[in-house]
């Protein structure tokens, strides 16, 4: 049986205190597999962003337990959380946050060079994703050269290229067409098979969520069948 690489137990998220309190996260309960692609779905502000950012590290919780391969990361003093997500996770955005003086290839290489690794093999290796990802033939162009799909395509690269064990997006097809939207998604599941990396994908789409092993809704910052 595959084992659960992240589990939450009574999980909230509370934003402000006494009477203007909001609770963004209600006692969230889940067991995320590893290697499964999970969809997250929900109507907005029902608090899915917020689930990813607080199960991922990027904030923290008001109460409960969540440990990601079997560390409790609202435990761990700042840096060593920081050096964790740099380390273990990947983040995929809608946004797509590529820094435009970079190009391509320079945007997917900075994260393995902030990790420490050679320049030679960080170079190797993002030339390598993004020429698998279709996009060889514009590793020195950046980021306002390229389509939506393309920059999601970088974007993808970099939060796979050092092999994270779990991948969170964030609407990763929210900015692109249905042409884009598609080659994502295939793209998620290829290299989930490919590098068996556990993927959680916040998304509004039901395309998307269909090409996923298993769906949660949510709804008032809990997960309902």
């Amino acid at each position: 049986m595959t084992e659960p690489v992240v589990i939450g137990r009574d999980v909230w998220k509370v934003y402000g205190t006494g009477g203007t309190a909001v609770p963004a996260l209600q006692g969230i309960n889940v067991e995320i597999l590893r290697g499964e692609i999970l969809a997250v779905m929900g109507p907005s502000g029902c608090g899915k962003t917020t689930f990813l950012n607080c199960f991922s590290g990027l904030d923290d919780i008001s109460r409960g337990l969540v440990t990601v391969e079997g560390t409790n990361i609202h435990t761990m003093p700042d840096a060593k959380k920081s050096e964790y997500r740099a380390r273990r996770t990947g983040f995929v955005f809608q946004s797509y946050n590529l820094l435009p003086i970079l190009t391509a290839e320079e945007n997917v290489e900075m994260t393995l060079l902030i990790g420490g690794r050679p320049a030679k093999e960080a170079r190797a290796r993002a030339c390598a994703i993004l020429t698998q990802m279709g996009l060889g033939d514009r590793l020195h162009h950046r980021p306002a050269e390229l389509s939506g799909g393309q920059q999601q395509r970088v974007s993808l690269a970099r939060a796979l290229v050092a092999r994270p064990a779990i991948v969170w997006a964030d609407e990763p097809t929210g900015n692109l067409d249905a042409e884009g939207s598609h080659q994502v998604t295939g793209l998620l599941r290829e290299l989930n098979h490919q590098f068996h990396q556990t993927m959680v994908v916040v998304t509004h789409d039901a395309e998307v969520a269909a090409s996923c092993d298993r769906t949660l809704h949510m709804r008032d910052g809990q997960f309902v069948t």
